[in-house]
């Protein structure tokens, strides 16, 4: 009687540790619901376990760090699971090819693994918690690098589609702008002339005025600061004379010269005068910047003062 009251505890400690073992094969052997595997959010706890888990494993993870550790990872798990649904998710509605065949990721594994350890987590002996815990980081740490490589590629693709959009644009705004100013072209080629001249296309010869005269709107003043512009434009003196037979024949060299017929306006006697705003805003009331903004038209449509002036002498306009 005594040698089997003394072997009674030992046999009831085997019982209890073959049930904790049948308890963990049989969380191994339940399988993932269809709604997990289908890569909806994970919920991990078993369908055939009634009792909440939450009070005992709060209790338990008070008590044991290495079940807070299961714990963060079942978490974890989950929140890998919802960005690899999401990632996917943004890649179909962008619409964009991302220069990768599959853009999904595989999380059938990772969520059967977390399931086990959510199972396990107070009722797996200690030892064996956290190799069950390492597996699960393991796979989340694989699935968020997956998802990392697949947010790369969808920000570059819609990096890419932003550049081309821009570039469209600028290339649109361009065509449009050369569009503009070829029209403005061909109308001011065949815009009226303020009058006309039977003046012989030989232009007088005039003296050279000396200074600048910028700040001057006299005549002399304007015809002054429009020789002193001459070196820079690469124009020899001899072209003066037809600068100033040509505009006296347009305005007399008045910055206010008007012309009620046309519109034209100014020393050049440019069509509209607002064009001459190009050169500065007082074109109104300076000279100078009348002058300038008339010899870059004539530099630009005629090449020198005597091709505009022997243009106005055969046509009545330059």
């Amino acid at each position: 009687m005594e040698r089997r009251a003394r072997r009674r505890p030992v046999l009831v400690a085997a019982a209890a540790a073959v049930g904790v073992l049948t308890i963990v094969g049989i969380a191994e052997a339940v399988p993932v619901s269809t709604a997990e595997a289908s890569g909806s959010t994970p919920s991990f706890a078993l369908a055939s376990y009634s009792t909440p888990l939450s009070t005992t494993k709060a209790t338990v993870a008070a008590a044991d760090p290495t079940t807070s550790d299961a714990q963060a990872a079942v978490d974890a798990a989950a929140a890998a699971v919802t960005a690899a649904q999401s990632v996917t998710s943004d890649i179909a509605s962008s619409g964009l090819d991302i220069g990768v065949a599959d853009t999904t990721v595989d999380t059938t594994d990772l969520q059967a693994a977390a399931a086990r350890l959510e199972t396990g987590i107070g009722h797996l002996p200690e030892p064996f918690l956290p190799s069950v815990t390492d597996g699960v980081t393991a796979l989340v740490t694989s699935a968020n690098q997956e998802v990392a490589s697949l947010r790369g590629s969808l920000d570059a693709a819609k990096a890419l589609k932003a550049q081309q959009e821009a570039e469209e644009k600028a290339r649109q705004e361009a065509a449009a702008a050369a569009t503009a100013a070829a029209a403005a072209k061909a109308k001011a080629s065949t815009s009226s002339p303020a009058h006309s001249s039977t003046r012989s296309s030989s232009a007088p010869s005039v003296p050279i005025p000396s200074g600048n005269g910028n700040g001057d709107n006299s005549p002399a003043g304007a015809q002054a600061f429009a020789h002193s512009q001459f070196a820079s434009r690469g124009w020899g003196d001899d072209q003066f004379g037809c600068l100033v037979a040509l505009w006296n024949k347009e305005s007399g060299w008045n910055y206010q010269a008007y012309n009620r017929g046309s519109g034209a306006y100014g020393i050049p006697q440019a069509l509209p005068g607002s064009k001459m705003g190009s050169a500065g805003a007082d074109w109104q009331t300076n000279a100078a910047t009348q002058v300038l903004w008339g010899l870059g038209y004539v530099q630009g449509r005629y090449g020198t003062p005597c091709g505009a002036w022997s243009h106005s002498q055969s046509t009545g306009w330059y």
